[in-house]
């Protein structure tokens, strides 16, 4: 079983399962190892446990989960080996497993995110395995910068575009074409507003956050005479 949640306060729980229908570009792999099960520490908990005749917890293993922002807007399968050891019942004689757990990233999912895999940790006798949590970390795009639920992208365009009009050609992060044509006159503070061409919002697939396009206007380095004169007949003194 595996768990996962997007806040502290919410939590939500699911059934691992195994998929082979992934592309090769939604699938990540990674190799994990788990705390060796000899020491001092080790010793300490076994000898607590027994005493006592309580089952001891390993603390949970942290491990990071690269997700590009298409992964995180689609949803993608992502699959990571790990490989721990499980001791005998003396606690001395150790094998390895390997296994791989599949984590399907839901729409919506943002940086931060765990997912939980109860007691996937080392196995050895009178302490209860730890739990291996993945925490979803995003890429940077080359395109789109993430705020929130919202999407940020940034067009530089000449002043002749800030005064006489621009075309915005875009491609979502679900691979649609979108033909944004501004016939305002685009200013440093302006920015184009998109309704619901953001990010999906987690637990309604309905909805999605705003798309923001900003831009970056490029100033000319020199103005000759003439054209000194042509911008004052235009705008005036």
């Amino acid at each position: 079983m595996f768990s996962t949640n997007n806040s502290p306060d919410k939590n939500w729980r699911g059934t691992m399962f195994s998929s082979t229908d992934s592309s090769p570009n939604q699938n990540w792999s990674g190799t994990i190892f788990t705390n060796n099960v000899y020491g001092d520490d080790d010793d300490i908990v076994r000898s607590f446990a027994q005493r006592f005749g309580v089952s001891a917890k390993d603390p949970p293993i942290m491990h990071t989960l690269p997700c590009s922002l298409e992964e995180l807007y689609q949803g993608a399968t992502k699959r990571v080996k790990i490989t721990r050891q499980v001791a005998g019942r003396s606690g001395l004689i150790t094998r390895k497993i390997e296994e791989i757990l599949t984590i399907d990233t839901k729409p919506g999912w943002k940086k931060g995110t765990k997912i939980t895999f109860e007691e996937k940790g080392n196995k050895r006798p009178n302490v209860t395995p730890a739990d291996v949590v993945f925490i979803v970390d995003e890429k940077p795009h080359s395109e789109f910068t993430r705020d929130g639920n919202d999407l940020i992208v940034t067009r530089r365009i000449s002043v002749t575009e800030a005064f006489t009009g621009y075309t915005v050609h875009l491609t979502t992060l679900d691979g649609r074409n979108l033909t944004l044509p501004i016939n305002d006159v685009i200013h440093p503070n302006y920015q184009k507003v998109v309704p619901n061409e953001g990010m999906p919002i987690l637990g309604d697939p309905t909805k999605r956050g705003i798309l923001k396009i900003k831009f970056d206007i490029r100033f000319p380095t020199r103005v000759n005479a003439e054209q000194k004169a042509g911008m004052r007949r235009l705008f005036g003194p």
